[in-house]
C-alpha cells in the first residue's frame, strides 16, 4: 500500500526532515508527540539523521504497530530508556551542585571539560575498544528491525556518511537495522566506524543533516517540514572559547542542510522565472517549505547540554517541541498543500546565500 492513506480522514500530507543534535533530539520528539496528538497531518516521508534517525525509526515503528497512539508511546518509551541509561552509562553528567543556577549546560563542569580533552586526545578505538554503546540496546529494545523493514506506513530515509569517500548514503525501510541508525549516529571521536556491506559510516550529519533530495524522487508529497534542532542563526558573536567551540558545531551541523538549500533555491528559480526550455518543462517540482526553527527556543543550551540525558530536561525538551510545533500549526497548518511558508532566501540562505547548480539526480542507495 501507499505510505500515506488519507481517506478516511481530512489529514494533509507531508514530508518531515529531522535534524540531529544527540540529547537535543528529544525536541524533536516533542514536534512529533504534537503532531501525533493533532491528527490533521500525516507523514509521508521521514528523513532523519542521528538523533533524527532514532526519532524517525521509533515513529515509524509504533505508527505501523499501533497507530498515532502507538508512535506516541513509542517515542515516550524510547526516550525514558535514553535517560535510564544515561544514568547508568552516560560518561558525563550534571552533579547536583552544578545545577544552581537552572542551567542544563555542561560547559563549566569539570567532569565534562576533562571528558572533552580525552576524547580530542584518545582514539575511541583506544578509549573504547569494546565499542560499548548502550543506545544500541535501547534502540533493540523500542523497535523491532525484523518488522520495521516492511514498514509501509511511512517513507523512511536515514543518512550515514561514508567513512572513505566521505559522501551521504541515504537508507530506506528495506534495508533498516540497528546498525543502519548506529551509523546515522555514530560521532567518529566517541565510538568506531559502523561496518555495513563492508564500508565504514560515520554520523550522517556531516553530509546530510537531514538529506532532502530523497522527498524530490521517492514521495509524491510536495510539502515539506524541517524540524532544526540546531539554532542557524545567534544573535551575538561567541567571545569563550566554549562559545566559539558551540558555534563551530552548529555552523558544522547545519552546513549540508543550507548546502541542499541553495541547491533547492536554484530549482525553484528556474521553474518560478520560466528559464527552462520546453523538453525539462514538467520534469521538476515546486516544492512548498515549512519550518520550525530551534533559534529562539534553543538559544540558552549548548554543545555540552547534547550529552545530558537527565529525564527532567529530556522532558523539558519535548515540551519546548510540543509549544513550538503548537504554534507553527496554529500560524502555518493552513498553508500546507497551499503553499510555503519559509523563504528560503530570506529564513536561511540570507543576503550573501549566492545560490548554485543544483546537484544531478541521485537517490537512496547510492552516495553524493
Amino acid at each position: 500500500m501507499a505510505a500515506t492513506d488519507t481517506s478516511a480522514t481530512n489529514a494533509r500530507p507531508i514530508n518531515v526532515a529531522l535534524q540531529g543534535g544527540g540529547a537535543h533530539g528529544a525536541f524533536t520528539w516533542g514536534v512529533l508527540d504534537r503532531i501525533l496528538e493533532d491528527g490533521r497531518l500525516v507523514i509521508d516521508g521521514l528523513s532523519g539523521t542521528s538523533a533524527g534517525s532514532m526519532n524517525a525509526v521509533v515513529y515509524a515503528y509504533g505508527k505501523m504497530t499501533g497507530g498515532p497512539e502507538g508512535a506516541r508511546a513509542a517515542l515516550h518509551d524510547f526516550w525514558s530508556e535514553v535517560s535510564r541509561a544515561g544514568q547508568l552509562y552516560a560518561p558525563v553528567r550534571m552533579l547536583p551542585w552544578e545545577q544552581w543556577d537552572g542551567s542544563w549546560n555542561m560547559d563549566r563542569s569539570p567532569l565534562y571539560m576533562m571528558f572533552d580533552a580525552l576524547t580530542r586526545a584518545v582514539s575511541p578505538y583506544v578509549l573504547n575498544p569494546f565499542d560499548f554503546n548502550p543506545l544500541r540496546d535501547v534502540l533493540e529494545r523500542t523497535v523491532d528491525f525484523d518488522a520495521l523493514v516492511r514498514c509501509e506506513c511511512t517513507r523512511l530515509f536515514i543518512s550515514a556518511t561514508n567513512v572513505r569517500s566521505g559522501r551521504v548514503r541515504v537508507f530506506t525501510a528495506p534495508e533498516m537495522s540497528a546498525d543502519v541508525v548506529m551509523a546515522s549516529a555514530c560521532l567518529p571521536f566517541l565510538f568506531k566506524a559502523v561496518d555495513i556491506d563492508g564500508e565504514a559510516y560515520w554520523d550522517g550529519g556531516y553530509m546530510g543533516n537531514p538529506s532532502l533530495f530523497p522527498f524530490y524522487y521517492y514521495t509524491g508529497t510536495d510539502d515539506v517540514l524541517i524540524v532544526n534542532i540546531n539554532p542557524v542563526e545567534r544573535a551575538e558573536v561567541p567571545r569563550s572559547a566554549s562559545d566559539i567551540m558551540n558555534r563551530v558545531n552548529e555552523i558544522s551541523f547545519n552546513s549540508p542542510l543550507l548546502g541542499e538549500m541553495r541547491a533547492i533555491a536554484f530549482v525553484q528559480k528556474l521553474i518560478e522565472e520560466d528559464w527552462l526550455d520546453e523538453e525539462h518543462k514538467g520534469k521538476l517540482r515546486r516544492v512548498r517549505f515549512h519550518a520550525i526553527r530551534a533559534d529562539h527556543v534553543m538559544c540558552d543550551l549548548s554543545v555540552a547540554s547534547k550529552f545530558n540525558t537527565d529525564w527532567e530536561f529530556l522532558c523539558d525538551l519535548r515540551d519546548r517541541g510540543r509549544a513550538a510545533a503548537d504554534a507553527w500549526m496554529q500560524a502555518h497548518l493552513d498553508a500546507v498543500g497551499v503553499g510555503s511558508t519559509v523563504n528560503l532566501h530570506h529564513d536561511y540562505l540570507g543576503a550573501h546565500g549566492a545560490v548554485g547548480p543544483a546537484p544531478g539526480a541521485v537517490g537512496p542507495g547510492t552516495e553524493t
